[in-house]
């Protein structure tokens, strides 16, 4: 990972090889960043997004191995448990110019990982609501 910063935004590049979910959560933990916006683009593969089913109270997940356009990346950063937690979904393109998305899980970089992540003051933290069994966006 290289990165830069101008004020409150942070430019990050994941390397080849790397872990985006991975690697941008040390990189918030390492830079103290609490809460923010992040969205980002690039290639990559061995992808797992999935989808909340509101009824079974859970996600189903995909896998897909193959290299992957990621055509937007759009999440926000709080406080889960005290560390940060990125909250990201993606849309992905294949070879053939389709399309799919989802709740970004974890990839790879399969060439390059172009990522911002602007930070933001707030107080905003995420706790388990389980009428709906997601760790929902709250202000303490």
């Amino acid at each position: 990972m290289k990165s830069d910063k101008s004020g409150n935004h942070n430019i990050i590049y994941v390397e080849r090889g790397e872990k985006v979910m991975k690697t941008l959560t040390a990189y918030c933990t390492d830079n103290g960043i609490h809460n923010g916006k992040v969205s980002g683009i690039g290639a990559v593969k061995d992808i797992e997004i999935g989808a909340f089913d509101v009824s079974q109270k859970g996600y189903v997940r995909k896998n897909i191995e193959e290299i992957m356009e990621l055509v937007s990346f759009q999440g926000n950063i709080t406080l889960k448990d005290d560390q940060p937690f990125i909250h990201a979904h993606a849309t992905l393109g294949t070879h053939d110019l389709d399309i799919k998305g989802g709740h970004m899980f974890e990839c790879t970089v399969a060439v390059v990982g172009e990522f911002i992540i602007t930070e933001l003051d707030t107080g905003i933290t995420r706790k388990l609501d389980e009428s709906i069994g997601l760790a929902t966006m709250c202000k303490e």
